[in-house]
């Protein structure tokens, strides 16, 4: 079942630790899915953040972040990446959950061609590896992810403890003051503990 607009209405750091677990889908032009459940997110939250990219007002690159929650933010960054963000909380609020990594589960094989033949365990382990590896790009950006239409979407997976939750702070914001640089908002669930419930 498609996670629905009130799921991604909650706050932030409370969607960012429900999405993991869940199956992050992508339907290719063929109708083949391709798909990994969520083991790493990060949250980012309004202006005053300063690791968040709404810290600079609305922008061309970001207005996605201020619809409605449950829409896509992709946005290009070191020249080079791709990276998924899912908008939270709501429309007017500048929010979003950075989708970190997956555990790839369905479509594997795609993912390993367009990710030139990395091993699995490698295969989606970073936000910029993981839209590499379901063709996710800038025509994504403001995608609405709980349209019945959509062919990006989020949906139920296997559940998760909330003990085996990790929280650490955020990856990367190096240049970014404190407490924003510190502050625990990235969590993570080891993808040993989804492959047991995977397999009950």
């Amino acid at each position: 079942m498609r996670l629905n607009r009130d799921f991604f209405s909650h706050p932030t750091l409370d969607v960012a630790k429900a999405l993991l677990g869940k199956r992050l889908v992508r339907v290719e032009e063929d109708g083949v899915l391709s798909a990994g459940l969520i083991v790493e997110t990060e949250g980012y939250v309004g202006t005053d953040d300063m690791g968040c990219h709404a810290r600079a007002g609305r922008t061309k690159r970001n207005r996605s972040m201020w619809g409605a929650p449950g829409h896509a933010y992709v946005y290009f960054t070191y020249g080079m990446h791709y990276l998924l963000n899912v908008v939270t909380e709501m429309e007017g609020f500048p929010a979003a959950v950075l989708i970190r990594a997956i555990l790839p589960i369905e479509g594997v094989e795609r993912m390993r061609v367009r990710r030139r033949g990395k091993p699995e365990r490698i295969l989606t382990d970073g936000p910029a590896k993981l839209t590499q590896a379901l063709a996710l790009d800038l025509a994504f950006d403001g995608v609405d992810l709980c349209s019945v239409d959509s062919t990006l979407f989020l949906e139920e997976g296997v559940s998760v403890d909330p003990d085996k939750i990790v929280a650490k702070p955020r990856v990367g914001l190096f240049s970014v003051p404190e407490p924003w640089k510190s502050i625990e908002w990235n969590y993570r669930i080891q993808t040993a503990e989804l492959k047991l419930r995977l397999d009950d």
